[in-house]
């Protein structure tokens, strides 16, 4: 593909008015999955609208302002957020964070001198796939719990579950049967539903928003740092990153532009490390590329990255409104409960469809042993070490996937 073939297929004059209006749309589209990250781990969702807009502004800064693309937090971090926060606090998770983001950084500076060989032999499907699985299902009972009032004092079983059902109903209409920007929004519309729903039956305590002021400044938190977090959510930073590579691809195709050599995938992993880096110093959650977006640039034809620094700046402001943030923690439990139990099952088939794509047969004796023992000791509940140096859950299943790839002999097809 020749450069002129691909600056063609890009507007050549962009007015000022159909940039803010675009800009502004692309916020809409990333709205729903953008604020689900904060109100699931408990951090703060103004915040969360802040570092996204900052973080996206530091990775447009990075990569020279050459992808489409808005940051915020993948749905990969949810479930190891929920432990972290609930083991070692909010402070000691962002510190957790800023690790991760380090990885990143680190990565990215590997793929400049090594290239990208070295990462498919460390991390390659068998290892990859599984992780993302244990991701998905790991916490998968949580989201069982909230989607039938287990966490909400004020909400009983029956109401839960309409609440929780109605909204799951709608996200996966909007997701299968939904047309253009519609079909971009199905989590924006599932809560949006429930909300209604729960306001209906008379269950949203409106206080908080009665309470907040129209500005205010989000409540950021800085990170502080605790051994056993960091373990924990260093390992959490792999399949992000290695799903990163996809994301650039898959821009790249809407685009018809070879991001990966320009402006090069060390500059597009250093600048989610960076972004990533920057939003835990501020109490959000890590930032990565995000699909819903790409979606959006495929439909719009809106390849210009201006329009995304138009939106990361969109989304800065928006964080200062206070009252945005009080209506967002008001949104009942069984609502975000029945979105989660489709949310946390997508990111298991991701990571199915990883190691289905690999090709390699999973009852081989070396992939069987890689494969089940990640499985059963990210979602089962096992620990090494303890005190501050205990290591489980996503970052165990990690670490033995990397290890036993790493030793074990391979097959001579392979």
């Amino acid at each position: 593909m020749t450069e002129s073939t691909a600056s063609s297929t890009a507007p050549t004059v962009e007015s000022p008015l159909r940039t803010l209006i675009v800009g502004a749309q692309m916020l809409f589209v990333a709205f729903g999955s953008l604020v689900l990250v904060p109100l699931l781990t408990g951090l703060d969702p103004n915040v969360a609208l802040f570092t996204a807009g900052i973080g996206t502004l530091v990775f447009h800064a990075v990569t020279r302002n050459s992808v489409p693309v808005f940051l915020a937090s993948s749905f990969a971090f949810i479930a190891p957020i929920q432990s972290s926060v609930a083991s070692f606090g909010v402070s000691a998770t962002l510190g957790g964070l800023l690790a991760a983001g380090v990885v990143y950084v680190v990565i990215s500076q590997i793929v400049r001198l090594k290239g990208t060989v070295w990462l498919h032999h460390l991390l390659p499907p068998v290892v990859v796939g599984p992780v993302i699985m244990v991701i998905g299902l790991a916490l998968a009972p949580v989201a069982v719990d909230m989607a039938t009032g287990g966490t909400s004092d004020a909400i009983g079983y029956g109401r839960a579950m309409v609440l929780s059902m109605a909204s799951l109903l709608v996200t996966l209409v909007l997701a299968v049967f939904g047309r253009g920007l519609i079909r971009l929004i199905p989590i924006l519309g599932g809560i949006v539903t429930g909300y209604v729903l729960a306001a209906l039956m008379g269950v949203v305590d409106y206080t908080p928003v009665r309470e907040a002021a129209w500005l205010a400044m989000p409540e950021f938190v800085a990170p502080s740092f605790h051994w056993a977090a960091v373990l924990f959510m260093i390992p959490v930073a792999i399949a992000p990153a290695v799903e990163h590579i996809g994301d650039m691809i898959a821009i790249g195709s809407v685009t018809r532009r070879n991001y990966l050599d320009k402006p090069g995938l060390h500059r597009t992993l250093l600048g989610d490390g960076l972004a990533t880096c920057t939003a835990s110093l501020f109490g959000g959650p890590p930032n990565t590329t995000y699909s819903e977006v790409t979606g959006a640039v495929t439909l719009t034809r809106a390849f210009n990255p201006r329009i995304m620094v138009v939106t990361a700046v969109i989304a800065v402001l928006l964080s200062f409104f206070g009252k945005l943030g009080a209506v967002l923690q008001t949104i009942p439990g069984p609502v975000m409960g029945g979105i989660m139990t489709l949310l946390f099952g997508s990111i298991a088939v991701v990571g199915m469809n990883t190691l289905v794509r690999a090709g390699k047969p999973l009852t081989a004796p070396r992939n069987l042993v890689v494969v089940s023992l990640i499985l059963v000791f990210g979602i089962g509940g096992m620990q090494l070490g303890g005190g501050q140096f205990t290591l489980q859950g996503v970052g165990l299943a990690a670490l033995v996937g990397i290890l036993l790839n790493a030793i074990l002999p391979r097959a001579e097809e392979e």
